[in-house]
């Protein structure tokens, strides 16, 4: 039996625990989705360089996931936008069941080999792109045929899992386990192995934006400014970075088209828009080097 499937020795009378204590075992139970992405760090750090290499020179993020898997893969990709101006067609989630299995579980649907590999091959998949194929078992025959099909033009494929050895880590280019164990409450993936793979993620996304120069020292100077919020934080962004005025920092990102880098450098150079861009272009889109720094 999978060790994710397995039941737990721990807490064999949960559900007489009185409230307090059942609140605290199961919050405990987490820090063991921290500890196993902990122990995955090496793989992680692999899949992010071999990731980025693909990336910078156009590839596409493509997760693929079935339910909660699934789940957490689309959430990651949604985010990319505006946290880092990551192009929406650059980060496709396929989830097994379509669309709207996010809401309903769609019976039977991670089942579907054949599927999964029709998904993949439909978004037009090619050798820059880099596939996270997310399961808790690793052997979700939606997230293999996806695997499958990926071998044939060459994609980098990273498959993520909670259990050793487990076919989708072993297969892939490179394999990251997620060893979190049994569930406290039996089977139910949800938990710590769905936070593993929820840390896990964001780990690895943020770190290849990072490695993507959308980040300054620890700043999030790529942001898309969507809202209200995100507007007034790239206001603050460029002002910080440029050491300009607000009200100079706010007119500059107009005329940057509310590009926070773009807008930094043209105040750090004193150049226009239009130089900025170019000089950003010049640079690789690396606001350290287009603004003179080491």
């Amino acid at each position: 039996m999978l060790k994710t499937e397995t039941p737990s020795t721990a807490h064999t009378t949960l559900d007489q625990y009185p409230t307090d204590q059942l609140i605290h075992a199961l919050v405990d139970d987490q820090f063991n989705a921290v500890h196993a992405v902990r122990a995955a760090s090496a793989q992680l750090a692999r899949a992010v360089d071999a990731a980025a290499a693909r990336l910078i020179e156009g590839g596409r993020l493509i997760y693929v996931g079935a339910g909660t898997s699934g789940r957490l893969g689309l959430l990651d990709s949604v985010e990319l936008y505006p946290t880092f101006s990551w192009p929406r067609e650059r980060a496709v989630a396929l989830l097994a069941g379509g669309p709207s299995a996010v809401y309903q579980a769609v019976e039977g649907a991670e089942d579907n080999f054949e599927q999964g590999s029709t998904d993949i091959m439909a978004v037009g998949l090619k050798a820059m792109d880099v596939l996270l194929l997310l399961a808790a078992s690793g052997n979700t025959p939606y997230a293999m045929g996806a695997l499958a099909a990926s071998r044939s033009v060459g994609a980098l494929s990273i498959g993520i899992a909670n259990n050793a050895l487990a076919p989708l880590a072993t297969q892939a280019d490179i394999g990251i386990t997620l060893d979190t164990g049994a569930e406290l409450i039996s089977g139910s993936t949800r938990l710590k192995a769905g936070t593993a793979q929820k840390i896990a993620l964001n780990t690895f996304s943020s770190a290849v934006m990072v490695r993507l120069h959308k980040v300054y020292g620890n700043l999030m100077v790529d942001l898309k400014p969507t809202n209200a919020k995100l507007l007034r934080r790239a206001v603050a962004l460029t002002a910080l970075v440029s050491g300009a005025s607000e009200e100079l920092a706010s007119q500059t990102l107009k005329d940057c088209a509310f590009q926070v880098k773009v807008a930094i450098v043209a105040l750090k150079n004193k150049v226009s828009a239009a130089q900025a861009t170019q000089l950003l272009a010049e640079a690789r889109d690396n606001l350290r080097l287009a603004i003179g720094e080491p």
